[in-house]
């Protein structure tokens, strides 16, 4: 059985992690960004990369922290708590985690530092996923809609048939969709 209660090292990283968000994602911020107004958003990223807090449950011989998921799961609490709009889940979460899973560790290394981003390519609104791309002859074709973070990733990881596909950004085409949530563009 392992321990549900916050050891001093994750008390640590919470209270570090809420400073930050009390010094650069205010709410009045989020709501002027939110509305389209403001840069925050990237500043903030940066600011939690130079942290080290993009890289936490990739290995360290990877350049990550090698910490794991409790670790990750505290700083997805406090950048909820803060409403902060950056792509921590979609590419520190659901694309790290994807990649790991799949033992592809080439884009890991810069994903950790922040220096570029990756979106699962998966529908978030649905439970259960339902291959929308097909691959032939060297191309992927198909549209997947309501994905996580995919308008600020560098790169999208497109799962096909038990395999990882990785796609450069600025070879797909991506639209925004509104949601009820704008601090979490789909």
């Amino acid at each position: 059985m392992s321990d549900l209660l916050y050891s001093e090292i994750e008390s640590d990283l919470r209270s570090g992690v809420r400073e930050l968000m009390a010094a650069r994602c205010r709410w009045p911020d989020v709501l002027a960004w939110s509305e389209g107004g403001g840069d925050l958003a990237s500043g903030l990223w940066s600011a939690l990369a130079a942290q080290d807090l993009a890289g936490l449950p990739v290995p360290e011989e990877l350049g990550g922290s090698g910490v794991g998921w409790r670790e990750t799961a505290v700083v997805l609490e406090e950048l909820g708590r803060a409403v902060a709009p950056v792509p921590f889940f979609g590419s520190a979460v659901l694309a790290t985690a994807a990649l790991l899973a799949a033992g592809d560790k080439e884009l890991l290394p810069e994903l950790a530092d922040g220096s570029r981003l990756a979106s699962l390519a998966v529908p978030l609104s649905t439970l259960a996923f339902v291959p929308a791309v097909r691959a032939e002859g060297g191309r992927l074709t198909g549209a997947i809609t309501s994905v996580a973070d995919a308008l600020t990733a560098d790169v999208l990881l497109v799962p096909i048939d038990g395999g990882l596909y990785v796609v450069e950004a600025e070879d797909t085409r991506r639209t925004a969709v509104t949601t009820l949530d704008l601090t979490r563009p789909l």
